[in-house]
């Protein structure tokens, strides 16, 4: 039983919390952007769309000018050629709400990034908090803060802040069992990039894991459904339910549990705007292959030959970084057992999709280091494996060796190289 002023306590200790993280993020923005208005000190304006701030034109790179075109002259499709389908439609549409009010699209764009970012890494560090000792949650948000690609969210006019922003919302919609709440604000995340559906399989398979532990709960002698387990808590993680628990608490599913489904909507909704319009329901997985994407499904893109002959005949600074998010990508796959240890099926199931969509869909892990940042259990297990560590010297070199890189591909990026 709660005691009395407990919760007033606790929220007030939340909202300090939540503000240290929002301050330490501000003062990242501040750094960040500073690098990139170094990196890009002696070029000259030569892209007359960009209307914004001068320093501000290093975060504007490769993916944000598909962006600007769709917000200014919205979708089209040519069969065979790069085109603006390949690009999902939820964060473009906010990016043309807010520049209506802003004026400036460019503008706009950037500073949705840095709000989404903002309130993903604040949601990210309550989400941690309470589901990890004190010290292992903080460097859980070191960990986020600081990975070298979480540059996308301090700026780039990029889909991943609003994607990290709808997939914890929805995530965390659900551990206050509001299902169609949850399922409503997946349906943004499934609008905003392809990894969308990952977050559509986490919320099902979350959803019939509580509803396993309710039934749990519910037996004599165990704990509450409302008072779960803390991970790591007396030095063991919480035991979850297993997956023929799962599939028997199909059987408990009603209809306000149903509502989760509606996190699908987004895809379908995508799907049947292409097809109306364009006539292709898939065209965003066509346009994937065309000349100069190449990434096309076939054992060419599955086993991964062009990042072998990068590796072999170069170049090798390309090589480097495609190999720098490979290391990346392996990372996380070897911490998907911590995260299923730490937080159950659902959240395990969310970051294994996340994490298979690189492996299996691009030619040479290009774009992958941004896959990661999204998988935020993964970057929970990450904090957690670091704490662990008895060595005192392996957390403070590896979150400065994270920095460096961080500070490293923010200067490349605005230089205009494509780390991710």
């Amino acid at each position: 039983m709660t005691r009395p002023g407990a919760q007033p306590v606790a929220q007030r200790s939340d909202r300090w919390y939540g503000a240290a993280v929002a301050g330490v993020f501000a003062v990242l923005v501040v750094v960040l952007s500073t690098v990139v208005a170094l990196a890009t000190r002696h070029q000259v304006r030569h892209d007359p769309e960009l209307t914004g701030p001068s320093w501000l034109d290093g975060w504007y790179q490769y993916d944000a000018g598909w962006y600007l075109e769709i917000v200014r002259d919205g979708y089209s499709y040519a069969p065979g050629q790069q085109s603006p389908v390949a690009f999902f439609p939820a964060y473009p549409l906010g990016v043309r709400g807010f520049g209506e009010l802003l004026g400036d699209h460019q503008v706009a764009g950037q500073l949705l990034s840095v709000l989404c970012g903002l309130v993903a890494v604040v949601l990210f560090a309550l989400w941690t908090r309470r589901r990890l000792p004190r010290r292992t949650a903080v460097l859980a948000v070191a960990v986020l803060l600081l990975y070298p690609y979480a540059f996308f969210l301090y700026g780039p006019m990029y889909a991943d802040a609003l994607f990290l922003l709808s997939a914890i919302g929805a995530f965390v919609l659900l551990e206050r069992r509001w299902y169609l709440a949850a399922g409503i604000v997946g349906a943004v995340a499934t609008a905003g990039r392809p990894v969308g559906v990952a977050v559509a399989v986490g919320l099902v398979v979350r959803t019939l894991e509580i509803l396993a532990e309710d039934r749990r709960a519910a037996r004599p002698g165990d704990l509450a459904a409302d008072d779960p387990p803390v991970a790591g808590a007396g030095g063991a993680p919480p035991v979850w339910p297993g997956w023929r628990d799962l599939v028997a608490a199909v059987r408990d599913v009603r209809l306000r549990h149903v509502g989760v489904l509606a996190s699908g909507l987004g895809l379908a909704g995508w799907c049947l705007y292409l097809w109306l319009e364009f006539g292709n329901p898939l065209a965003f997985v066509e346009v994937e292959s065309a000349p100069g994407w190449n990434q096309g499904v076939g054992p060419r893109t599955w086993f991964k030959v062009v990042y072998a002959g990068t590796l072999i005949k170069g170049p090798y600074d390309i090589a480097l970084l495609l190999t720098l998010q490979a290391l990346a990508c392996l990372c996380a796959v070897l911490l998907l057992r911590r995260v299923q240890r730490l937080f159950g099926w659902g959240y395990a199931a969310y970051a294994a999709v996340v994490l298979l969509i690189p492996i299996i869909g691009t030619k040479d892990f290009m774009g992958a280091g941004r896959y990661v940042l999204v998988a935020f259990p993964v970057m929970a297990a990450a904090g957690s494996f670091l704490a662990d560590r008895q060595r005192r010297w392996v957390v403070p070199v590896t979150l400065v060796v994270s920095a460096a890189l961080l500070v490293v591909l923010t200067y490349l990026f605005g230089r205009g190289v494509a780390v991710s």
